[in-house]
């Protein structure tokens, strides 16, 4: 089973986000105490090293789309959208999810409403892993 948490936490200083992947498993820690602006660009670094240099695919109609996929390299973007409603909300094409955040949010707003909307979208079953061999989906 695939789980993405996110939460904000002190972290050292001139951190402002850090991700930590394991088998299923990926954990986002932010800087409660940075701006949402500074996080969420250190954000979009971090959720860059991971996709490089880890093996995550999507399934998109009957295709796998991974990093190395022409012309929809696999990637995540977080954008802070001035005219987003909602806390957040997340996009998703061939190659490409982009999640668009409500700007009056703190990170540890942000932490907790991308929670459950992370959830929701790893329960679509478009996604997995592959950890040391093994592919790791939402099957549950």
């Amino acid at each position: 089973m695939l789980q993405v948490t996110y939460e904000a936490v002190d972290l050292a200083p001139g951190r402002l986000a850090c991700i930590d992947e394991d088998r299923g498993r990926i954990e986002v820690s932010l800087d409660k105490n940075a701006s949402l602006e500074d996080v969420i660009r250190q954000l979009n670094v971090e959720i860059d090293k991971l996709l490089t240099s880890s093996e995550w695919f999507q399934l998109w109609e009957t295709e796998i789309v991974s990093r190395c996929t022409p012309g929809a390299p696999l990637r995540i973007t977080y954008l802070i959208d001035p005219e987003e409603e909602d806390p957040v909300e997340v996009f998703e094409r061939k190659g490409l999810v982009t999640v668009h955040i409500n700007p009056s949010l703190s990170p540890k707003e942000f932490a907790a409403a991308m929670n459950p909307v992370t959830d929701e979208f790893l329960d679509a079953g478009q996604w997995f892993q592959l950890y040391a061999g093994e592919i790791v989906d939402n099957d549950r």
